[in-house]
């Protein structure tokens, strides 16, 4: 599976983006599909995740409410909606799919095989 994200950019605080992240190769119907992002000089962070077969979206704490992470299997599309944004949320935002990962372990990077390439979203103040 090949991933690429897109749709980040240089929003306001306040402003809104939706992020997406399309798969090509094969479908990941049945995979986990999450978003991380990495500011400059920080380690890379989960974000948000939906698990392999249906079940509720995972987020970290400081995202929610603001953040959604939906996915279109008919179209192999992930999307981050992506609200209220604030200039901590900067980062480069990455789409990661893995088929066999667990619901507990959908927060960890080095669980997730495959990766987009990141794409920018820089918040001004």
């Amino acid at each position: 599976v090949q991933l690429q994200a897109s749709g980040g950019g240089l929003v306001q605080t306040g402003g809104s983006l939706r992020l997406s992240c399309s798969a090509s190769g094969r479908s990941f119907r049945g995979y986990a599909v999450a978003w991380f992002r990495q500011a400059p000089g920080k380690e890379r962070e989960f974000v948000a995740a939906l698990p392999r077969t249906g079940g509720r979206p995972s987020y970290r704490d400081s995202v929610k409410g603001r953040f959604s992470i939906s996915r279109d299997n008919a179209k192999n599309m992930v999307y981050l909606q992506i609200d209220s944004l604030k200039p901590e949320d900067t980062a480069v935002y990455y789409c990661a799919a893995d088929p066999s990962i667990i619901t507990s372990s959908m927060g960890m990077a080095a669980q997730y095989d495959y990766w987009g390439q990141g794409t920018q979203v820089t918040v001004s103040s």
